[in-house]
């Protein structure tokens, strides 16, 4: 079964042309005679008419789904890729070819154990959005409310393992014949993607995501998540409140419509940074075909987000290091950051932080004090690349949709102004949430937090220590040891009398503090 998979994408590599594509890149990018004459050799004998996006966006959704979503994060880095393939990869975001709308009813009346005619009031067999995973179809309820019906495509999950099957043993391959390739662990990230694609087989999950997501931004006016009607869902179907708006990647429809760009980028990276370190629960799958913008009405100038089934999320630990990482950063504080990857163990515990602080700045000073139009991230992460291979960085497999999303981010941010200053933007964000976190008002929220467990410890505090120090002292009379021996004996037992009050003091301290936490 592999066999016929890699053999098929094998076919469709050179059907298309993939190989023409990146050898005419070489060529133009080396500008070498060798080079040249390589990219007419793989031409030779084909007659290759379509333009070379369109190519690429064919093949990539003959593929599969696994394709089609690297090409969708590929459509959203216009300053990577030529304006004409970022074009035809666009269309990947929610114009792939749809199913057979009599496939999609009956999956959607299998899925709800009941008939498209029973569950809505009307039903539009033509689908309005058309995706790798889904495709998503106009409804409305009995009472009037419209809503929109999304349902996966039959036979997602036996295409999905092939092609990861495939994936690990490249992965594999890799990890024995490659030192970088273990360093950075692609088994564990393909084991990571393996996990986010399942989860997006199943929708009421997502529905789950979209309801946490929608709490977390209950009070927004930056952000609006649509409502989940969970009475019609099921794991192959999801009904939610239908949302109006502007596709994000329409610029041009944006600005006659009268929303501010250059607010909703800013909103853009507020949002980012309010998921990841507020919440730690982030959208995670932000490319312009899930994002609307509202322009009508209380959604007027504020995001819409779509489509939940990729969501990451982050541990308290891992929002520390980052928000330190970030802060120290913004303030060109390079050993700083060389110490957080010694501190987390990212690096072996014998780098020199000075020669890895030296490798941040030569990466990283470059980019300052310079708008984001200016700034080639592609560059950045190459040269950062370079360093951690150095110094043999491993790469987190939990940091790596946050990774992705970025990038989509920083993709979105060139789209709708080109003048964004990201750091400027982010920097006030990340140092109120330190200030939160490691100041008067963290220590409070976290001592509210363990309340609970400290009214239960702390009447039994000083009986457990007395009960300890007195197991102590019998254990050493049992023993009968000589007369110095007992002189100390009898001075710690003056200390454990001391140690008593002392105990007692320190848990009054405690029930005062908590008393001022509730009444505060």
């Amino acid at each position: 079964m592999r066999l016929l998979r890699l053999s098929k994408i094998a076919w469709v590599a050179w059907r298309y042309g993939l190989d023409e594509i990146v050898a005419t890149g070489a060529a133009a990018t080396l500008g070498t005679r060798s080079s040249l004459a390589l990219a007419r050799l793989v031409r030779f004998g084909r007659p290759l008419r379509m333009p070379r996006g369109e190519r690429l966006r064919r093949a990539l959704e003959e593929l599969g789904p696994i394709f089609v979503k690297f090409g969708q994060v590929l459509s959203t880095r216009r300053d990577l890729l030529p304006a004409d393939v970022a074009d035809e990869l666009a269309r990947l975001q929610d114009r792939v070819p749809a199913f057979p709308s009599a496939r999609a009813v009956a999956e959607i009346e299998r899925g709800l154990g009941m008939s498209v005619g029973d569950a809505y009031a009307s039903f539009e067999q033509q689908p309005v959005a058309s995706a790798s995973i889904a495709q998503v179809h106009l409804a409305t309820l009995a009472d009037g409310r419209e809503v929109a019906v999304k349902v996966l495509r039959p036979g997602m999950a036996g295409m999905i393992d092939r092609d990861l099957a495939l994936l690990r043993t490249a992965g594999t391959l890799l990890v024995r014949i490659s030192a970088d390739a273990r360093r950075l662990r692609p088994l564990d990230v393909i084991a990571e993607f393996d996990k986010y694609l399942h989860d997006e087989l199943d929708l009421v999950r997502e529905a789950a995501n979209a309801n946490q997501l929608r709490r977390n931004f209950a009070d927004s006016t930056l952000l609006r998540v649509p409502e989940v009607h969970w009475d019609l869902c099921a794991t192959n179907v999801m009904t939610m409140e239908r949302m109006h708006g502007i596709p994000i990647s329409q610029i041009d429809r944006m600005r006659a419509a009268g929303i501010d760009l250059t607010k909703l980028s800013r909103d853009g990276v507020d949002i980012f940074f309010t998921q990841v370190f507020r919440d730690g629960f982030f959208h995670a799958d932000m490319h312009p075909g899930n994002i609307l913008v509202g322009d009508r009405d209380a959604d007027f100038n504020r995001y819409i987000a779509l489509d939940f089934g990729i969501v990451g999320t982050l541990s308290d630990f891992d929002k520390n290091f980052l928000a330190q990482n970030f802060l120290a950063f913004f303030r060109r504080d390079y050993r700083r950051v060389a110490e957080l990857h010694v501190e987390s163990g990212w690096v072996p515990r014998g780098t020199r932080v000075e020669e890895l602080e030296s490798a941040v700045r030569a990466c990283c000073e470059p980019v300052f004090d310079r708008p984001l139009s200016e700034i080639s991230l592609g560059v950045v992460l190459l040269r950062l690349f370079q360093a951690s291979r150095r110094f043999n960085v491993e790469i987190q497999p939990q940091l790596v949709l946050l990774q992705k999303t970025l990038l989509n981010i920083e993709g979105l941010g060139r789209q709708l102004d080109p003048n964004l200053d990201l750091w400027a933007t982010a920097k006030p964000f990340l140092e109120r949430w330190m200030a939160e976190q490691v100041g008067p008002a963290g220590l409070r929220r976290r001592m509210e937090q363990e309340s609970v467990q400290w009214a239960q410890m702390l009447p039994q505090l000083p009986r457990l220590v007395h009960a300890a120090l007195a197991r102590s002292a019998a254990a050493v009379d049992d023993d009968e040891p000589p007369r110095w021996v007992r002189e100390v004996v009898r001075e710690q037992r003056r200390t454990q009398r001391w140690l008593r009050w002392f105990v007692l003091a320190v848990g009054a301290l405690i029930a005062l503090e908590l008393i001022f936490a509730f009444t505060a």
